[in-house]
């Protein structure tokens, strides 16, 4: 899958290939130059040393020397020379008199001619000199000295030479080595820039360079509008990444910078360890609750990152808060579809019965019990909020084949602003839900009263189930604890305690009358006029 259109581009395998193939190319060329200039410097020197030393070696030798002073020098020295020519792989060897007359050449029809370039340093100045010119035999890498008799005067020259272009033949064989063995690793370079290139292609996923800028901007464009905050961190527990609501709530926290929150930094450590995923994790920061999701970023089986998704406490509750209402809705539907069909059945039954007297008595009974709930919950609970949430878990009761009572003796004529109630309403109904499940398997009885006689709004739930002990009563307001059975259960008493500490409120957990557990809620009646002072 493409992502963007790249096609009229070389690909990033190739261009990297071609790349380093050039590079090591022109590598190569570069040192074959070198290696060429070199070999030119070092054949020169050397051949110029060793056509100096040839040349003393003929100016040396005692029968040339004596041949000096023979009638005809050329008899004897010719044969002389042409023996050290041969032996030594010069191209001539050249024995003139101290007029330049020539007592050997390799060509004899040259002997007893003038030699064809100057002798007058090794003649007159008495020099061994070596240098590149021209003879008759071409141009060559000549070498010079003087010849001395017995007496010690200059009677001769001797020079020896190889010609250019034998050395040049001599180079050419050594250049086309070098460029031979280059080849290899050229070869060699060329395949790894292939294998590397292809590696390289494979590490990044097989994208083109605007492929992966593009991925970025959408990942980046991902990360800023989800509306948690998302913060990713490395092993070493710095930060690599933040979204803006990350930047919104840690304004302090900057990219690169490290996380020191000893309880943040366990959690890390775990996903570290464990290299699973940790959800709904509370955490407190800058005295604020949130609630943590941790999620390793793993690779090769091994985590490189965290990413955490951090949300405050006040968006689980107003989420959760929404969720009460519909399932308080849903339930409340729910239980009256369920009372009531069974009833219908009754009635149905009765009917097809003709036991008149029967339905009516019934119908009267039904109408009535539901008419003086309702008049009761309108006369005794002036907040809606409150007294909707009691008759939905009366209807849920019923569902539920347990017994729910209201205490008659109860009255709320206080009202709360439209947050306050909720909160209330959030707690009543966890507390009573878990009450109704606490009595559920054997169809027991829930009792729940209140007042506002005094400075505080009094409520109280009990049962007549099992209870709480004292072991377990530190330990039921901890986020995930929970004794039922399944999945997402243990968030209720959560909320039950966060919208108590809203309320600046208490709870309490004692023994009820019916032997079961007892939840007394008291909050101040003065939070109200609190908060109009504050604000």
């Amino acid at each position: 899958m493409r992502f963007l259109n790249v096609s009229r581009r070389p690909s990033l395998l190739a261009q990297i290939t071609l790349l380093i193939t050039v590079v090591i190319l022109v590598s190569t060329v570069l040192v074959c130059i070198l290696f060429s200039a070199m070999i030119d410097e070092i054949v020169e020197k050397y051949v110029g040393k060793q056509a100096m030393t040839v040349a003393k070696l003929a100016s040396e030798d005692k029968t040339i020397v004596k041949a000096f002073r023979n009638k005809n020098p050329s008899e004897h020295i010719q044969p002389i020379a042409e023996k050290i020519r041969k032996t030594t792989g010069a191209d001539y060897v050249t024995i003139a008199n101290d007029k330049g007359i020539r007592y050997s050449h390799p060509n004899s029809s040259y002997i007893g001619k003038h030699t064809k370039t100057s002798n007058e340093a090794s003649l007159k100045e008495h020099q061994s000199i070596i240098y590149k010119g021209k003879g008759i035999s071409g141009f060559a890498i000549k070498a010079k000295t003087p010849i001395w008799d017995s007496q010690g005067n200059v009677i001769g020259v001797s020079s020896v030479g190889f010609l250019v272009s034998n050395i040049e033949k001599q180079i050419n064989d050594y250049r086309i080595k070098i460029i031979k063995l280059s080849c290899i690793p050229f070869l060699i370079g060329a395949f790894g820039a292939f294998f590397i290139a292809r590696r390289v292609k494979k590490l990044i996923l097989g994208l083109e360079p605007e492929e992966i800028s593009f991925l970025f901007k959408e990942k980046e464009a991902t990360l800023e509008s989800i509306q948690d905050a998302t913060i990713t961190v490395n092993v070493e527990k710095y930060v690599t990444s933040m979204n803006r609501r990350a930047r919104e709530l840690f304004g302090y926290l900057q990219i690169g910078g490290e996380i020191k929150n000893a309880r943040l930094g366990q959690l890390i450590d775990q996903v570290i360890e464990k290299q699973r995923v940790y959800s709904n994790q509370s955490l407190v920061l800058d005295s604020q609750q949130y609630i943590l999701d941790l999620s390793p970023i793993i690779r090769k089986k091994e985590v490189q990152g965290i990413v955490l998704t951090i949300r405050t406490l006040s968006q689980i509750e107003e989420l959760t808060e929404e969720i009460s209402k519909i399932k308080m809705f849903s339930d409340n539907l729910r239980a009256q579809n369920h009372e009531f069909l069974n009833k219908l059945n009754v009635i149905y039954g009765l009917l097809k019965l003709k036991k008149y007297e029967h339905v009516m008595q019934m119908i009267s009974s039904e109408v009535k019990e539901r008419q003086d709930i309702i008049s009761f919950l309108m006369s005794s609970v002036k907040d809606p909020l409150i007294a909707a949430c009691l008759l939905g878990k009366i209807n849920r009761s019923k569902e539920l084949d347990v017994t729910l009572e209201i205490d008659q003796d109860s009255n709320l004529t206080s009202t709360l602003d439209i947050e306050d109630a909720k909160n209330v309403v959030s707690i009543l109904g966890n507390l009573i839900d878990n009450a109704l499940e606490a009595v559920r398997e054997h169809k027991g009885n829930v009792l729940v009263s209140f007042t506002d006689v005094g400075n505080d709004l009094i409520f109280e739930v009990e049962d007549n189930g099992p209870g709480i002990s004292k072991e377990v009563e530190n330990m039921i307001f901890i986020d995930g604890y929970t004794t039922k059975k399944g999945e997402n259960h243990g968030i209720g008493l959560t909320i039950v305690k966060r919208s108590v500490e809203l309320l600046k409120g208490e709870l309490y957990i004692s023994k009820s009358m019916l032997q079961g557990a007892r939840f007394t809620l008291v909050i101040p009646k003065l939070l109200n006029n609190e908060k109009e002072e504050s604000i």
